[in-house]
């Protein structure tokens, strides 16, 4: 019997009640039968990650999704307060850290500003995936395989048309994952 790939996604948005896309997109993946939302702001509300049972959900996965806003070019607190907890050497990267090894790691991010702020010559200067080198590298350290983003830009103008066209992407990405095999997927780093 094979074991069936599950999803992880470690939801890092510190108040979800104001970002309708968020709560939008999250609504159309939480209900999958191969998907797991750890909502994180929730369920450490005092930043205190219980290591033991986050790397018991990420043994249990086979991709690894942080979703959450882009807040200055990065992600929410949490999800560094996560990493600095969890990613530990021996276990997730080093000589005997190989816990994470061959699982992929995808990116799902919103943005306030348009595709257009995210170019060289944009507000931002340069694109989502440069600014997400360091979530590639840590990728890259862990023997991960870093996935094409799954990117939401202008949700706070985004229109309610599209906000449901881009939610049914990412819930079509997700469902997809566990029948589209590695190599046809795109991966940015090994």
């Amino acid at each position: 019997m094979t074991l069936q790939r599950k999803v992880l996604i470690q939801f890092a948005h510190p108040n979800i009640q104001r970002s309708r896309v968020n709560r939008s997109l999250l609504a159309q993946v939480e209900q999958l039968p191969h998907v797991t939302v750890n909502k994180l702001y929730e369920t450490y509300p005092d930043f205190f990650i219980n290591v033991k049972r986050e790397k018991e959900l990420l043994e249990q996965a086979q991709l690894l999704v942080f979703h959450h806003p882009f807040y200055w070019y990065s992600s929410p607190a949490i999800i560094k307060e996560w990493q600095d907890a969890v990613l530990e050497y021996g276990w997730a990267y080093g000589p005997e850290g190989d816990k994470l090894r061959g699982k992929d790691f995808m990116m799902a991010v919103t943005t306030g500003g348009g595709p257009q702020a995210y170019q060289p010559d944009g507000n931002n200067r340069f694109t989502i995936q440069e600014f997400m080198r360091p979530f590639e590298q840590t990728a890259h350290l862990c023997g991960m395989n870093f996935l094409k983003p799954f990117v939401v830009h202008s949700a706070n103008v985004i229109a309610k048309e599209d906000l449901e066209i881009r939610g049914l992407e990412y819930r079509n990405l997700l469902e997809n994952y566990l029948s589209i095999p590695l190599s046809t997927r795109e991966v940015t780093s090994k």
